[in-house]
């Protein structure tokens, strides 16, 4: 088993990290504290062809897979979460449920756009009632007259509101066969009559993403604008968030290993008593302790995005990623702040800012209670 990085993986990590310390890192604690969406590093990021990494160059995008796409996660979250999350959620909900599911012309009218990075998609499966309970949609769209009329709601929708989205892609439900929902997925482009975009949130982290709250008042698409099978969405919808688990296990990893990267520099530099505070052994097992979680979580993602690119069955390993690694995150995010003392409580260091975008890690796609269910489930346990 050899866990080195192939020639271009390592190239592109590299060249990633480098954009992420350069680009990203001076000016991020600003979009942060004002809650402004980058858009010059989204722009950038769309330039060096991030958004397209695992979509094919006939659609526009790199031709690369999806484990690209997650070393990219980790070395963007190393420095911030929030432009990490504009790119998982912009490739990984945006983009992949109409590279899996879309039809060809639906792949060749929205993909190019989408994997240069000059548009975003977003992603509407939440509802306010529903969170992990994601069955129980009530948003529903019905045929007339060739159009799907759409109304309901979601909630806490990523890229939903930026001048930049292009589209949302909704699970709706569109009949009843058996006493069962019949859930299908329906692009609505954004500009759509009957369809609003909320205030956005206020948020304890990821200050600098896009989050909003969707109406659908009457909403009209039209019929061709279904992805995939009709009644087939809900399923589609839960094999992507099984492959966004992995690119989340990416980006946990990447706020893990930030916060140790950031641990060592002020250890280093921080005197007390008379030296500097990383000779004191306290301070060297926390430490030790946050780069064992970090590595630990790195090889879960590594092993699940390994058996996705086999093809092999991976939902378990993806749950078991996203566990490991949204734990690592927390509690290193946790220890860091711990460490900087009274300096982790100031919004001036990134520690403050990877503590605030941690613990939605441990909610997002998927709460850390649903991953135990899912992998329970996978051992024939439930």
């Amino acid at each position: 088993m050899d866990f080195e990085l192939s020639e271009e993986h390592a190239a592109l990590r590299a060249t990633v990290e480098d954009f992420a310390r350069k680009e990203v890192a001076p000016v991020i604690g600003d979009y942060y504290e004002r809650c402004e969406f980058p858009y010059e590093i989204v722009a950038k990021m769309g330039e060096m062809g991030l958004f397209g990494l695992p979509i094919p160059e006939e659609y526009g995008g790199m031709g690369g897979d999806y484990f690209a796409l997650c070393l990219a996660l980790e070395e963007l979250a190393r420095v911030d979460s929030s432009v990490a999350i504009t790119l998982e959620a912009g490739v990984s909900l945006g983009e992949m449920p109409i590279y899996r599911f879309g039809t060809e012309e639906q792949k060749q009218q929205w993909l190019p756009d989408l994997a240069a990075g000059r548009k975003l998609g977003a992603f509407g499966l939440t509802e306010p009632g529903g969170g992990s309970d994601a069955g129980a949609t009530r948003t529903t769209a019905r045929l007339e007259d060739g159009d799907w009329v759409i109304n309901g709601s979601k909630a806490f929708i990523t890229n939903s509101g930026t001048d930049i989205t292009a589209l949302v892609t909704v699970t709706a439900v569109t009949g009843e066969h058996d006493g069962r929902k019949e859930i299908s997925a329906i692009i609505v482009p954004s500009g759509t009559a009957g369809f609003t975009v909320s205030e956005k949130y206020s948020k304890v982290g990821w200050s600098a993403s896009d989050t909003h709250e969707l109406f659908f008042d009457d909403c009209r698409v039209p019929e061709a604008n279904l992805v995939g099978e009709r009644g087939r969405g809900y399923a589609q919808f839960l094999s992507i968030l099984d492959e966004g688990r992995i690119a989340i296990a990416a980006l946990s990893v990447g706020l893990a290993q930030g916060c140790v990267d950031e641990s060592i520099r002020y250890a280093r530099e921080r005197e007390a008593f008379g030296q500097a505070i990383g000779r004191y052994q306290a301070i060297q097992f926390k430490i030790a302790d946050m780069e064992v979680r970090a590595h630990t979580a790195r090889l879960a993602y590594y092993a699940a995005a390994a058996k996705m690119l086999r093809g092999e069955p991976f939902k378990k390993e993806a749950a078991i990623a996203k566990l490991v690694a949204s734990n690592a995150a927390m509690d290193n995010a946790r220890d860091a702040t711990q460490i900087f003392g009274g300096y982790g409580f100031m919004n001036e260091y990134p520690v403050a800012r990877f503590y605030r975008d941690a613990k939605i890690l441990e909610i997002g796609e998927g709460t850390s209670e649903v991953q135990r269910m899912l992998i329970a489930r996978q051992l024939g346990v439930a």
